[in-house]
């Protein structure tokens, strides 16, 4: 009786916030499917699975999960090598890839990966998605399709294609990307936000509500005006035929499991796990800070919810599935009370793809791109850079260099490279720090740090070995808790060769913990 009173006394206020979310989800799942060149069916499935599914395993009580922006480079690529269905088999293993790092408590991934490279991801992932949505905005008659890839053709062949665009562009579609782009921008300007119209209804929606009347209103005006403006089949919102017939058993696509043998595939899942795994972590962490009630989400629930979600996405047919900030704060913000708001949203979206799929197909993947291009902005986030280089080479160095090497290579190669670079400026910081080195007239003191292992090896012989004939030295270990083996080593034959060698009087202060046998000689 108290979980039905309870779940009637949130529903109102759940509910409405399961519209609003509803109505930022549907244009970005239609869009991220766009920006993935893939079916734009199979973003909302996405969207309906994370809404529901995913929900009802996670511990996030007012995380939104559905398609991701962070995803799409990875997903046009996978498509582009291994084929869709095959793609899904790559879903649905790193799904179950997800399920075990929750089953096994590795939540901590996302802590191991440097902020400076996530960013460099993120915003080489923001780069491309877009120069991806350049021919949909310009409304090219012959749209770029898996021949339009940076991962393919590099990122040259990328610019000169788009270069060239000027000789097929649409001027309708320009239009209407223009103005959604321009609601998209302007909505959120305050002078604006201080009505309720602007404060309920996400500039998203209004900007693919926008362009679809634009359009239809091309089509009734008919002479010149048609034969300008109007969109063609090719440049609208394509869902499959199946979806208007109600033909169900034929509207789904299932993973090709002959394609279990190829490595290609392996590939993909891992880099699917690893990247929606920590876009979901980061998610959930910006999630909590936001949440009123301070909850703290388990990571571990959370990779397990979105494996669940992933697997059951790739055997429907669905993109992969992150949860996503966007759709959380909006949920947030509408004032939800449980997790029941997020369930509802994935209700609609259900209700929305079986109702009215005609006026979906009405919408111009114009508008679709305005919506994907700002994304890709927030994605890239200058401001990132612009405070990444502030803050110091050691963190601007990995994030423009895993940009690069994205841009240049891919996805998981460019984060392998910005990884190293970042590990570089690690290790150097670690070799500097782990002691410090004073003098007091003719006496040197060395007062190690809390950790020192052997990577701090090197720079001990040469601070040692830099030590004058004649002098004392005082090696302090007073403060140290870990050292290595290796450490405990060099001192060990620095005081019974070099030390004597050079008449230099050696004490040692607390080493005893680590197993040296102080000889009182010594």
């Amino acid at each position: 009786m108290s979980n039905t009173n309870s779940f009637l006394s949130t529903f109102k206020s759940d509910f409405r916030a399961g519209i609003v979310v509803w109505l930022v989800a549907l244009p970005l799942c239609l869009g991220i499917a766009q920006g993935s060149e893939a079916d734009p069916f199979t973003g909302l499935i996405a969207g309906i699975v994370g809404g529901i599914v995913v929900t009802i395993f996670s511990g996030s009580k007012f995380g939104v999960s559905g398609p991701a922006a962070g995803l799409i480079t990875i997903v046009i690529a996978a498509i582009t090598d291994l084929g869709f269905t095959p793609f899904l088999l790559a879903l649905v293993i790193a799904g179950v890839m997800q399920l075990l790092l929750g089953i096994f408590r590795l939540g901590v991934i996302g802590y191991f990966v440097p902020v400076s490279v996530i960013n460099g991801m993120l915003a080489s992932i923001g780069i491309i998605l877009i120069l991806k949505q350049v021919p949909h905005a310009l409304g090219i008659k012959n749209v770029f399709t898996k021949d339009f890839s940076i991962f393919d053709q590099g990122i040259g062949a990328t610019m000169s294609e788009i270069m060239n665009v000027y000789q097929t562009e649409s001027v309708g579609a320009l239009l209407i990307f223009g103005i959604s782009m321009a609601i998209i921008l302007l909505w959120q300007r305050p002078f604006l936000q201080k009505f309720g119209f602007f404060k309920t209804i996400p500039a998203s929606l209004f900007a693919v509500a926008i362009g679809a009347i634009l359009n239809q209103w091309f089509i009734s005006a008919g002479g010149s005006v048609q034969d300008t403006f109007v969109l063609s089949a090719n440049q609208l919102v394509s869902l499959p035929e199946a979806l208007f017939t109600r033909d169900f058993g034929n509207l789904l696509e299932s993973p090709d499991f002959t394609a279990f043998t190829n490595p290609i595939v392996y590939k993909y899942a891992i880099i699917l796990a690893l990247v929606a795994s920590i876009e979901t972590l980061l998610s959930l962490e910006a999630t909590d800070k936001l949440d009123p009630d301070k909850n703290v989400s388990s990571a571990n629930k959370e990779l397990k919810a979105q494996g669940i979600g992933n697997i059951i996405s790739g055997f429907l047919g669905g993109l992969p599935i992150t949860q996503v900030i966007v759709r959380s704060s909006a949920n947030i913000n509408s004032k939800a009370k449980s997790q029941m708001s997020a369930i509802y949203h994935g209700i609609l979206l259900l209700i929305s793809v079986l109702t009215f799929p005609k006026l979906l197909a009405m919408i111009p993947l114009a508008s679709l791109a305005a919506i994907l291009i700002i994304l890709g902005y927030k994605l890239a986030n200058i401001q990132k850079m612009i405070n990444s280089y502030k803050s110091g080479l050691e963190n601007f160095i990995p994030m423009i260099t895993t940009i690069a090497a994205v841009l240049l290579t891919d996805l998981l190669t460019g984060v392998a490279i910005g990884f190293v670079v970042s590990m570089f400026f690690v290790l150097k910081k670690n070799y500097q720090l782990a002691f410090t080195t004073t003098k007091e007239n003719s006496k040197s003191i060395i007062t190690f740090s809390q950790i020192v292992t052997f990577l701090n090896k090197g720079s001990l012989k040469d601070t040692l070995m830099n030590i004058p004939n004649e002098n004392s030295i005082v090696i302090n270990a007073e403060k140290c808790n870990t050292m290595s083996d290796e450490i405990v080593e060099v001192i060990k034959d620095y005081v019974s060769t070099t030390a004597k060698k050079k008449n230099i009087q050696v004490e040692l202060l607390g080493l005893e913990k680590f197993g040296y046998e102080i000889d009182s000689n010594s």
